[in-house]
């Protein structure tokens, strides 16, 4: 049995990504209840406001749904992983920071702890502080990436050689060849963020949906990098406006308070694309359609058996 499935105890080896400020119960309880684990993005929000999304989950759905708190980014990392352990959580997974001296006392509460890597260094160090599954992101995913830039296809391989726990891949995914191209390169399960927006079960403004299924492969790009803070958007009026300041020379602080929640939740939430951000990754060009969560996952595990099905024959 895939190793994945046995620690989070669920049907498909899919994880949901954490989302931020835009997070909400309806599609965190739409993946677990369609076999994957879904999971709720702690952001910036206040303990009460993910608190208030931790209960509405519970109500939504009896199955394993996980919190992700980005270290570095949240002001309440404690406090989350309280939450994490009063709800009696499956899984947290930590990213943006050093993840050490949190997973002990969520392992002690038997939360199964995931950490997001973009580096073998970073994957060692998570597997020797007690971590139970890694999740390898690649460059072509959503939202705020690792400097490194590394993709996923090079990633993966390399992480899945450098570790004995299992591990996740995440960007560039959002069908069954991707699952299958994941598992061939060793990784035990996909994270997926952007396919799971373009999903009639999400409640984000159908601005952005609209948005991801037009995409063409060339509509992402990527802002921050002249301060150090890549992240990967659609291209939008306001993403051309974050270029154009970066052209005109900025600093980190300046570019952080144009790439604010506020700023996320403007975009992706209430459908300004004018003023506000929505990101985006570069599987974007890849979706057409806006089908239940359940019957994604249905169809990614169908096409990844067919696909299976059909290396076997080329082989011979």
């Amino acid at each position: 049995m895939n190793r994945l499935l046995s620690i989070l105890d669920v049907q498909y080896p899919i994880i949901q990504g954490g989302m931020g400020n835009i997070s909400n119960a309806i599609l965190t309880s739409a993946v677990s209840e369609a076999g994957g684990l879904g999971t709720i993005g702690a952001g910036t929000m206040t303990p009460e406001e993910v608190e208030s999304i931790i209960i509405e989950t519970k109500n939504r759905t009896n199955k394993p749904f996980a919190l992700n708190v980005a270290l570095t980014v949240s002001p309440y990392p404690k406090e989350m992983l309280q939450l994490a352990i009063k709800y009696k959580l499956k899984a947290v997974s930590l990213s943006a920071g050093n993840p050490s001296p949190y997973i002990g006392k969520l392992k002690e509460h038997g939360i199964k702890v995931l950490t997001v890597v973009a580096s073998c260094k970073q994957a060692k160090k998570a597997e020797n502080a007690g971590a139970d599954i890694v999740v390898a992101e690649g460059y072509e995913a959503a939202g705020i990436n690792s400097n490194l830039e590394t993709t996923t296809f090079v990633l993966i391989p390399q992480i899945v050689d450098s570790v004995e726990i299992p591990v996740i891949a995440a960007g560039g995914i959002g069908d069954g060849r991707g699952l299958v191209a994941a598992m061939a390169l060793g990784a035990s399960g996909v994270q997926i963020g952007t396919r799971l927006i373009a999903t009639s079960d999400s409640p984000f403004h159908p601005h952005y949906k609209t948005k991801i299924v037009d995409s063409k492969d060339d509509e992402t790009i990527i802002v921050g990098r002249s301060v150090g803070r890549i992240r990967r958007v659609l291209k939008t009026p306001y993403s051309q406006h974050l270029l154009s300041k970066e052209k005109e020379g900025i600093t980190l602080e300046q570019f952080n308070e144009l790439t604010t929640e506020e700023k996320h939740i403007l975009g992706a939430i209430k459908g300004n694309l004018n003023s506000g951000f929505i990101n985006s990754g570069q599987i974007a060009g890849l979706i057409n359609d806006l089908p239940t969560v359940k019957q994604l996952f249905q169809d990614m595990i169908k096409e990844s058996k067919n696909v299976i099905f059909d290396i076997k024959n080329n082989l011979h």
